[in-house]
């Protein structure tokens, strides 16, 4: 069975930092462009970094410099480090995987950061 698990939301004090998780299984990691989204309260869904099969890397302007996606093939496994948070950075944050070279694409169940004084 496929499956995304994204961990490492919280509580945090604007400012401070966390690390989430992507946590794959199911299919070849490796072969997948990885995507972190995020969705606020009355907002639409925001990309907010992809790392590719390549290692190839992008971010949205507004983390541009706070935050970084890196992954690690051998443990199947994609991370968002985020710094300097920001209150505006609360949402929920979902993991995306596709295929670089077929249309598979997958979700995971997100995980909630809260940016708050």
């Amino acid at each position: 069975q496929v499956q995304l698990v994204e961990s490492g939301g919280g509580l945090v004090q604007p400012g401070g930092s966390l690390r989430l998780s992507c946590a794959a299984s199911g299919f070849t990691f490796s072969l997948y462009d990885v995507s972190w989204y995020r969705q606020a309260p009355g907002k639409e869904r925001e990309l907010v970094a992809t790392i590719t099969s390549a290692d190839g890397k992008n971010y949205a302007g507004s983390v541009k410099g706070r935050f970084t996606i890196s992954r690690d093939n051998a443990r199947n496994t994609a991370y968002l480090q985020m710094i300097s948070l920001k209150p505006e950075d609360t949402a929920v944050y979902y993991c995306n995987a596709r295929g670089a070279s077929n249309r598979r694409n997958y979700w995971g169940q997100g995980t909630q950061v809260t940016v708050s004084s």
